[in-house]
């Protein structure tokens, strides 16, 4: 008789689920004087798919984006507004119906436009459209938002600022398979970058800087980090992380969308649907295991958010066992609870050495 549809449909999401997030989407915001027979959005996937019609500097920033790290990412959507354009919300409203992981806009410091980006990209992610932006000198303090801190870097005698930079950063987090991070990632086109102290660096990512820095023999980012750096119970040490962010917001992700369809509507909310949920969730999990996703996790019915459920809507809960409140009627309403433990990736070694 084969599986429910639903652990099919979860176990397809899992199978794939370190593919996709070894290649991301970037969106793009460009600006030229005249759109002229553009046509949005651009779509590339490889230097050959940027268009010559562009001015030279967005054929770069598209082709600094497609460079990748491990992976090339797997493309480039381009929104292309006018000179004169006051805002980028044209774009913006544009991209709010496309799906993407990354934004980057190389003129967005010039334009003045950074808050504007940076609010739109907390009102995505509270809304549960979970994208980032790769912006420069941005003090976000939110994981959604990557600040590129930077000044400058150089390939031979011609140097980027950080605002050109961006496009690059971006296409090296989005090429960064899940199971790894990007850090140390080395940037072979780079000959050398604004040099900065160990004590200066250290100082920068603990400000929640993304940074590049000279090793003495080539360039390479640092700590893979975004702007976070307001801790609380909610959002520990964890958050700040760009992979872990990453996976985070890829779980979610899967896991909504699976729902909603194959899930959502389909099933009677009796005990027995509440558990196959559950044991679908349970494979996903099983194949991050495998895939070196996360190392453990947990989840179950929320026997807490039950039992208040029931008492809200006038159950004699007090007289009820743990038992009886797990498998109640809770209307259309399936609380669970989960707890993960996901993977880092090596990124500090100790090593006393005794002589």
């Amino acid at each position: 008789m084969g599986m429910p549809s639903i652990t099919i449909s979860f176990t397809e999401m899992a199978a794939t689920a370190v593919q996709r997030g070894d290649r991301g989407i970037i969106a793009m915001i460009l600006k030229e004087t005249s759109l002229g027979l553009i046509k949005n959005p651009i779509v590339c996937t490889s230097a050959e798919d940027v268009p010559t019609s562009l001015k030279k500097e967005n054929q770069e920033q598209i082709n600094l984006a497609l460079m990748g790290y491990i992976n090339a990412p797997k493309k480039v959507i381009a929104y292309v507004i006018q000179d004169s354009a006051e805002d980028y919300s044209e774009a913006l409203n544009y991209l709010k119906t496309v799906k993407f992981d990354y934004l980057v806009v190389p003129t967005v410091e010039t334009d003045e436009q950074t808050t504007a980006v940076v609010s739109y990209v907390k009102a995505q992610r509270a809304a549960n459209k979970l994208i980032k932006a790769v912006l420069p000198n941005t003090t976000g303090d939110n994981e959604g938002i990557i600040n590129y801190a930077t000044e400058e870097v150089m390939v031979n005698d011609k140097k980027y600022t950080t605002e050109q930079y961006c496009a690059r950063i971006a296409g090296i987090i989005a090429g960064t398979p899940l199971s790894i991070s990007c850090t140390y990632a080395p940037l072979s086109e780079l000959t050398d970058c604004k040099r900065l102290t160990k004590e200066e660096m250290d100082a920068a990512v603990d400000a929640g800087k993304f940074i590049v820095w000279w090793d003495g023999e080539k360039v390479k980012t640092a700590r893979g980090v975004n702007s976070l750096t307001t801790l609380t119970d909610k959002k520990n040490k964890q958050f700040q992380k760009i992979k872990v962010v990453d996976v985070m917001d890829m779980i979610a992700n899967d896991i909504r969308m699976t729902a909603e369809d194959s899930y959502i509507g389909k099933y009677p909310n009796k005990y027995d649907n509440k558990c196959l949920l559950i044991s679908a969730i349970s494979n996903y999990f099983d194949r991050l295991i495998t895939d070196d996703v996360i190392q453990s996790y947990e989840i179950g019915i929320d026997v807490s958010a039950n039992r208040a459920y029931l008492k809200d809507n006038g159950e004699n809960v007090d007289s009820m066992s743990d038992d009886d409140i797990k498998t109640a009627n809770t209307g259309s309403y399936v609380f669970l609870t989960c707890k993960l433990s996901i993977l880092d990736a090596i990124e500090d070694i100790v090593l006393p050495i005794a002589i």
